[in-house]
């Protein structure tokens, strides 16, 4: 008797076991549908933005938008064997010597009186918050604000591009391939302000993005 009493006790446990178990998974599957909703309306098409002509959209981040440009910059690209892809958490090698060969720029080129006013204007605009800090990434002057390997890349194609295409390129323009590079110097933070400015209805371009237009945004600043 004592062993048939057991035996159900047994029986009736197993049985509240594998309702626990049907009911975990039930709640699961429907917070991974509730998710798949969130992210569908999150979701951001940037593909006809006239700013963003290199960004390919889909879902390739955890908040399904993808503002990392690809392909070989216009103009410039070929001229310097320089592609966007070339700067990849897949090949950090690959990163460092694309970063390198832009940041030596900085140090060869050498701008006239002329150049150097509309290189102040555009490149005060834009810093390089998520790792130095600094307000820019040159001084008022011209001079070098920060120290770190991504400011050197950004001030010289900056100055790259006054020098040898400054009448193919605007002044926004220019900052807005300061953008390019710096969002994918910090793709996780500048996707992170992306979503932010999407939810405000900010247009999503390199400029707002990447320049200090909307410094801090992200962080509630």
């Amino acid at each position: 008797m004592v062993g048939k009493i057991g035996f159900e006790n047994i029986g009736i446990l197993l049985l509240v076991g594998v309702l626990v178990i049907i009911i975990f998974n039930t709640i699961q599957l429907q917070e991974l549908k509730s998710d798949k909703r969130d992210l569908i309306n999150k979701k951001v098409n940037l593909g006809g933005n006239k700013n963003l002509d290199n960004v390919i959209t889909g879902v390739k981040s955890s908040q399904d938008i993808d503002v990392i440009p690809h392909g070989i910059p216009k103009i410039y690209g070929k001229e310097l064997e320089l592609s966007y892809d070339d700067v990849s958490p897949n090949n950090q090698q690959n990163a460092d010597i694309t970063i390198k060969k832009l940041g030596s720029l900085d140090q060869q080129i050498k701008l006239s009186d002329d150049e150097n006013k509309r290189y102040i204007s555009i490149v005060s605009q834009i810093s390089c918050e998520y790792c130095c800090g600094v307000d820019s990434i040159i001084l008022s002057d011209g001079k070098p604000a920060c120290g770190c390997a991504h400011s050197f890349a950004m001030r010289g194609l900056a100055k790259y591009l006054l020098k040898n295409h400054w009448k193919e390129y605007t002044d926004d323009q220019i900052l807005d391939e300061l953008g390019k590079w710096k969002t994918l110097f910090f793709p996780s933070q500048i996707t992170k302000k992306a979503i932010m400015l999407k939810e405000k209805g900010i247009e999503l371009n390199y400029i707002n993005l990447a320049s200090n237009k909307y410094r801090g945004i992200e962080n509630g600043n």
